[in-house]
């Protein structure tokens, strides 16, 4: 697919939309909207048999959610993965991490936003005090029991796309482990 131009056609400080004119291999022509949004790091913190989550109010569902700490550096800024990782644990939960593991990497919506995430699993933690935001100063974190954060999903209570694909990286890393 050739791309034939490109006009931003909406920014603010977290994303940019932009329409793309193209030209298909059977040279008929098109149009993709794209969301453009800086990459994020999203951290499974894992104590035991334990889980950290975060939950929020998400504005485009209207519904308060569970889910893994996630998220960019502001104002669009590129971060290395594994500073923007340990940022997101510290700032939204106060945990800091004596290790931190790469497990992979997730595409959000692929058909409509180039954002891509970086999962880590963070162990060794050690409590302190979060550093959240503005925008999440109604956010809440608390550890779960695997089972109960299983039976959440299984419940509808955790719907976040990507904390459900993390968790599926940690079980594939944990499964690969002699």
């Amino acid at each position: 697919m050739e791309t034939l131009g490109s006009r931003q056609v909406y920014a603010n400080p977290w994303m940019t939309v932009r329409e793309d004119p193209v030209r298909r291999g059977d040279g008929s022509t098109g149009i993709y909207g794209v969301v453009d949004k800086p990459d994020y790091a999203l951290v499974i913190p894992l104590d035991g048999e334990r889980l950290r989550l975060v939950e929020q109010y998400r504005y485009p569902i209207k519904l308060r959610r569970w889910e893994f700490p996630q998220g960019t550096a502001p104002n669009l800024a590129a971060e290395p993965p594994s500073v923007l990782a340990a940022r997101e644990l510290r700032e939204e939960t106060g945990l800091r991490a004596g290790r931190m593991v790469e497990l992979g990497m997730l595409d959000v919506a692929p058909g409509m936003s180039s954002q891509r995430g970086r999962v880590f699993l963070a162990t060794d933690l050690v409590e302190g005090f979060h550093e959240r935001e503005h925008e999440e100063q109604d956010m809440r974190s608390a550890w779960f029991p695997r089972a109960e954060f299983e039976a959440m999903i299984a419940r509808g209570e955790i719907t976040d796309a990507q904390s459900i694909a993390a968790y599926t990286l940690l079980l594939l890393h944990e499964n690969s482990q002699p």
